[in-house]
C-alpha cells in the first residue's frame, strides 16, 4: 500500500497502512489529512525542540539580570571586539 499525492507515493508495509487507516477513520479525516495533519505536528515539535531556548526560573532570572545589567568587558571581550572592528568594519 502507499499513500500518495499525485505522482508521488510513500511505500507502507500493509499493518502500518491498516494501523494509520484506522486511526484516520477513527478521527473522522482521510488517510492523507491524517498523515499531513500528523506530519505537521512532529515538524512543528523538531522545529520548536531546535529553536526554542527554554530556561527555568532561576536561569532566566540570571539572563535578564545580566540583560539589565551587564558587566564590563573583560581582556578577551575586548580583543575580540577589535578583531570584530578590524575584520568587519574596515
Amino acid at each position: 500500500m502507499a499513500i500518495q499525492r499525485d505522482e508521488e507515493h510513500i511505500p507502507l508495509p500493509v499493518d502500518v497502512y491498516e494501523r494509520i487507516s484506522a486511526a484516520a477513520a477513527a478521527l473522522g479525516t482521510t488517510l492523507n489529512e491524517f498523515v499531513v495533519s500528523a506530519a505537521i505536528e512532529k515538524a512543528d515539535a523538531v522545529l520548536d525542540q531546535e529553536t526554542v531556548i527554554r530556561l527555568d526560573g532561576a536561569s532566566s532570572k540570571i539572563l535578564f539580570d545580566l540583560l539589565d545589567n551587564p558587566p564590563e568587558p573583560n581582556d578577551y571581550m575586548k580583543a575580540a571586539l577589535e578583531q570584530r572592528k578590524r575584520l568587519l568594519c574596515k
